[in-house]
């Protein structure tokens, strides 16, 4: 999906919700099977439930790496059956040198099929640019994290600079609004004015509305754009809404009124 695609379901839809497929085997509602069959029956389910309110999807690989090699199949399943008209997430943060991620590069935009997948950017640019190449794929680069650690490295003094803002800066030149965006953390929405200020055209890939805490309001007031510019990320708060037989119907509400509030959070016009 190339960038006037995704915004032009973003308009459409009067939503920037992408939902989180974070599909923990052990957090599986009632009903289904604890295994890599009730993964696929229950991302089905859910996928069928929120469709009409998101325009985008996560997959954390993490979840069905560990389920092996049926983990991987429920993936590619998966993204099969959430089709073309979604934007379709591979949240691995793959990070390595040119060669190998020529090779991350086939496996998730040839091989499986996703739209974009995110990056780890710590070891430069050369592990970038290969999930570059990829007419209408997207690379994701960690930015700004929401997650206590971004204090570790981050947020950390980086000459004149903090190394986030080294690390976007030197990232942007690889690529370019139709085809790189960055992680930017919602628990970071107080910096979040400064960062859109400096790259006002990438759309943002924003985690930690919902169950992190993150506010959608404020996230939406310091970076929305004239085109949306933003998918707001929202995994246990719609997925697991519900631990019972009505899961499906629970995370459709929840997506429905995430995709009602960014409505009316959207600029008129847009």
């Amino acid at each position: 999906m190339n960038r006037q695609q995704l915004i032009h379901q973003i308009l459409t839809k009067r939503s920037y919700l992408c939902v989180g497929l974070d599909s923990d085997v052990d957090k599986l509602p009632s009903g289904l099977s604890k295994d890599a069959a009730g993964v696929l029956a229950f991302n089905k389910a859910i996928v069928d439930a929120t469709r009409s309110s998101c325009v985008a999807y996560k997959i954390n690989t993490a979840f069905y790496e560990s389920l092996g090699a049926m983990g991987w199949s429920v993936m590619e399943q998966t993204v099969a059956y959430i089709g073309k008209e979604h934007l379709v997430i591979a949240d691995a943060k793959r990070g390595d040198i040119g060669n190998t991620a020529d090779q991350y590069a086939k496996a998730f935009f040839k091989t499986l099929s996703f739209d974009a997948i995110t990056v780890a950017p710590y070891m430069g640019a050369d592990s970038i640019r290969p999930f570059l190449e990829y007419s209408g794929k997207w690379a994701i680069v960690l930015g700004l994290t929401s997650n206590p650690g971004a204090a570790d490295f981050e947020l950390q003094p980086c000459g004149d600079q903090l190394l986030y803002e080294r690390v976007m800066q030197t990232v942007s030149s690889c690529g370019s609004p139709s085809n790189l965006m960055f992680v930017v953390g919602a628990t970071q929405a107080a910096v979040m004015a400064s960062i859109r200020k400096n790259y006002p055209d990438h759309f943002f890939l924003v985690p930690g509305v919902g169950a992190q805490g993150g506010s959608l309001e404020e996230v939406s007031r310091h970076a929305l754009t004239s085109e949306a510019g933003l998918l707001v990320n929202v995994s246990r708060a719609i997925i697991f809404a519900s631990a019972g037989d009505d899961f499906a119907e629970k995370a459709s509400a929840e997506a429905l009124r995430y995709q009602q509030q960014m409505a009316a959070l959207l600029p008129r016009g847009v």
